[in-house]
């Protein structure tokens, strides 16, 4: 069975568990990270030097780093699926999750992190906001892109809507200031209809 370290509530650790979730992959799921700690002890960073999660095992083959997870599930077990067959298709998917973390995560993290990770007494509001423009500008680009189109790579649900969909529920989860943007959130919308979705992304902000 496939095994999968990191807390529930990570978003990167929701890349995998949503992917999953999609292709019907029972898992085994092992809490560690945040306030599960964990992440030094010598056992763990055997499987992963970098400390960070998540980290899978299937069948005796380690794998971090949740981009690398979720195009490896994907191709074993999703192929023509998840993994789009068509070269061209699966390259717009591949560029989308990695356009998620290349550009849009740095605007994004620091939201997440002075919103829900930050006491209210202690929040910079100014730095906050500035971030949150920046993330809003950068979702803009990805509403462009998605006028005329069901998901980041065309009609067809793949790979490349994980990342930058597991983060768009944060998004609209946050209580911040948003630009308008109906195809962003009309893709956002058809996201919430998946089972796997609602199970995996679609809880409780930590």
């Amino acid at each position: 069975m496939l095994k999968i370290w990191g807390r529930a509530d990570s978003g990167n650790v929701q890349k995998v568990t949503w992917a999953a979730g999609e292709l019907g992959l029972p898992f085994e799921r092992v809490d560690i990270g945040g306030p599960f700690g964990k992440l030094e002890e010598p056992a763990y960073k055997k499987l992963n030097p970098n400390s960070r999660i998540p980290t899978i095992e299937d069948d005796g083959f380690v794998l971090w780093e949740s981009n690398a997870i979720v195009r490896y599930l994907a191709l074993k077990h999703g192929k023509g699926k998840l993994c789009p067959a068509d070269l061209k298709v699966r390259a717009g998917a591949d560029r989308w999750m990695d356009w998620c973390t290349t550009v849009f995560l740095p605007q994004m993290i620091p939201v997440f992190l002075g919103i829900v990770k930050t006491p209210p007494e202690k929040r910079d509001m100014a730095a906050i906001g500035k971030a949150a423009a920046e993330a809003g500008k950068l979702f803009g680009r990805l509403d462009g892109w998605l006028a005329g189109k069901r998901y980041v790579a065309g009609d067809q649900f793949t790979m490349g809507d994980i990342p930058v969909g597991c983060f768009v529920h944060r998004w609209y989860a946050l209580e911040i200031e948003r630009p308008d943007l109906k195809n962003v959130r009309a893709w956002y919308e058809r996201l919430m209809t998946r089972p796997a979705y609602a199970k995996h992304v679609m809880v409780k902000l930590t």
